[in-house]
């Protein structure tokens, strides 16, 4: 059982603004995991409201484009969950390969434009 409202942030590289804060003042109880493995562990015992994490492409990957993936697989059974990207706009064909096969709420390119993000979280709530 989860709560209404969680979410689940999965920051791997970071190197962007802590929104933490924000998440909370949305009404989100937010749960951080530093890698995508410890992510997946964590869907096992709750299933969130919604999910942000990063595309870090990685093309030493010999059948995926980064492990992302895995996470986005590991979702697909909770279709409520609603996921939201950051990613770096020099690999936005490769997110587009990633959208192709799965669905993501909402994709956002570093630097993080918090207005969108906001919108995003409360479109989510609605």
């Amino acid at each position: 059982m989860s709560p209404k409202n969680t979410l689940l942030h999965v920051i791997e590289l970071g190197g962007y603004p802590n929104f933490t804060a924000l998440y909370g003042s949305l009404g989100y109880a937010v749960v951080t995991e530093n890698s995508v493995r410890n992510a997946i562990r964590t869907l096992k015992k709750l299933v969130p409201r919604v999910i942000v994490a990063e595309f870090n492409f990685q093309s030493d990957f010999r059948d995926r484009t980064s492990s992302l993936e895995s996470l986005l697989a590991s979702v697909q059974r909770h279709e409520s969950v609603r996921v939201i990207v950051f990613y770096e706009a020099d690999f936005t064909h490769q997110l587009d390969k990633l959208r192709a096969q799965y669905p993501l709420f909402a994709t956002l390119p570093y630097p993080i434009d918090e207005t969108a993000l906001v919108a995003a979280l409360q479109q989510v709530l609605s």
